[in-house]
């Protein structure tokens, strides 16, 4: 056991698995600075800078996976997923379907993601209900080094297309290059356990579709991933003085979605508050309430969700962000 940061976490389990597994590459724009140990190690054949095209190297890894090779294509933000859709939506995501499973895509996207410090709406977004809603795609959301090492070891382990999102709250990385630039001043909301936590050694994968109750509670039923699992803890915390006995349910992936744990957790409480940073419409919290629904319970709803575009504006943005008030006053009027 040992206490380690979120990246950290992921830098460790890429160089084990790459360490067992020579088809392992890693590929993406100035991956050769920023993963500059693995760089070092395994040299520029396997750590491979990438001109500025996302199109041009997730397409390119989509085709290194059927050739036989597990590539590793790492995007500078979720953001440019757009630029690279096709590659996910037409091709990585249908290929085992279309070949009857002949054909396989053991490709990992690592996407940086999230808000919370004032970078506008092209910068910003969280996106995992828009690529959780193509069939063929897992879509893991860790909240901490334990689950970051674990998934992301699930994921390279994963016979097909596999979207491994990192909040950049949650990575000391992004948060010193998000206090460049005349940031100095600025204060970001950041979940202390997220960034940093004990982990096992030697690494192992956790299972995908595998939710995990992180705090027990009798009166409201709280689902998030990534930075909203934060948010809802402290939320609980201060309803625990109001007299409400909050449980916190810890997604981890997206897709595959635990169905299971979430009805089971639903059908203590009567009460489903979804914490989400991704858009409300036509995402996560009303494919969470259509799950309690169609498993037949009779549940209070609410959500908490990013509702439009992110605003620029520091002040605006933290009223559009979930936050730990917002998630209060909602879970308050399920209760009331």
């Amino acid at each position: 056991m040992k206490t380690i940061t979120f990246d950290q976490a992921v830098e460790e389990v890429l160089a084990q698995a790459m360490a067992d597994d020579p088809t392992i590459i890693v590929w993406g724009e100035d991956v050769q600075g920023m993963r500059r140990n693995l760089f070092v190690r395994f040299g520029p054949e396997r750590v491979r800078n990438t001109p500025i095209s996302e199109a041009a190297f997730v397409g390119a890894g989509v085709a290194a996976a059927m050739a036989g090779l597990r590539p590793v294509a790492e995007l500078i933000m979720v953001d440019f997923v757009g630029v690279a859709i096709d590659a996910l939506l037409n091709h990585a995501a249908k290929v085992e379907c279309f070949s009857g499973g002949r054909w396989s895509v053991p490709l990992v996207v690592r996407m940086p993601c999230g808000g919370g410090y004032g970078d506008g709406g092209q910068h910003q977004q969280s996106l995992w209900g828009w690529l959780a809603h193509i069939p063929g795609l897992v879509v893991a959301v860790p909240a901490d080094p334990a689950d970051a090492g674990g998934l992301f070891l699930a994921c390279l382990a994963h016979d097909g297309p596999a979207i491994f999102m990192e909040h950049k709250l949650l990575s000391d990385h992004w948060l010193a290059s998000l206090g460049s630039g005349g940031r100095q001043t600025v204060t970001y909301d950041v979940p202390a356990q997220g960034r940093e936590g004990v982990v096992s050694q030697p690494w192992q994968p956790l299972p995908l579709g595998q939710a995990i109750l992180r705090r027990v509670g009798d009166d409201l039923t709280l689902v998030s991933v990534g930075v909203g699992v934060h948010r809802s803890m402290a939320a609980a915390d201060r309803l625990q003085a109001e007299g409400v006995s909050a449980g916190v349910l810890d997604l981890r992936t997206v897709s595959p979605l635990d169905k299971t744990a979430v009805c089971k957790a639903v059908a203590k409480t009567k009460r489903l508050l979804v914490v989400d940073e991704d858009y409300q419409a036509c995402g996560l919290s009303g494919e969470l309430a259509a799950v309690v629904l169609e498993a037949g319970l009779s549940v209070r709803y609410g959500r908490v969700c990013t509702q439009t575009t992110i605003p620029y504006a520091r002040h605006l943005e933290d009223e559009t962000l979930p936050n730990v008030s917002r998630i209060i006053a909602a879970a308050l009027s399920l209760i009331r």
